[in-house]
């Protein structure tokens, strides 16, 4: 499933009064759970044990976690580039390459700026906003959650 589709589902869960939301695509399905967990079932594990389903704790994150290193006292003021999704994050496309960028580079608007691994898939994250970059929030190879500050950019 796509990912960006789950992310529009996980802002109509939080958005719209409903507990819960469940989903069947063909041989995958998705159960999202208003303060619960999102669990995505691959086409391959049809009926996998209930450990087997991944919990990303995505509809409570954005409450759970407000801006995370942007909390910090001293932190540089400006636009937070937030997660969009679930994963883990990556600041060069490759470990022997060069990061895509740097504290102090400067970015446009939909210039590459990180890449976020989920569910196998290697996903560019791209600015939202120009200026020059002031902090990165988070260490390369760490998990980040869906709502997660990533970047600072002035």
């Amino acid at each position: 499933m796509d990912l960006r589709k789950l992310k529009k589902l996980i802002d109509l869960v939080q958005e719209s009064g409903i507990a819960e939301l469940e989903i069947t695509e063909g041989e995958e399905r998705v159960r999202i759970a208003r303060g619960g967990a999102v669990s995505v079932t691959p086409p391959a594990a049809g009926a996998a044990p209930a450990g087997a389903a991944v919990p990303a704790g995505a509809a409570a994150a954005v409450a759970a976690t407000p801006a995370a290193g942007a909390a910090a006292e001293g932190a540089p003021e400006g636009h937070i580039v937030k997660s969009p999704m679930v994963g883990t994050f990556y600041r060069a496309p490759s470990p022997d390459a060069k990061p895509f960028v740097d504290v102090g580079a400067t970015v446009k608007v939909g210039e590459t700026i990180c890449v976020l691994e989920a569910m196998k898939l290697m996903n560019e994250i791209e600015a939202d906003a120009s200026g020059i970059i002031k902090a990165i929030l988070v260490e390369n190879g760490q998990p980040v959650e869906y709502g997660q500050a990533l970047f600072i950019i002035g």
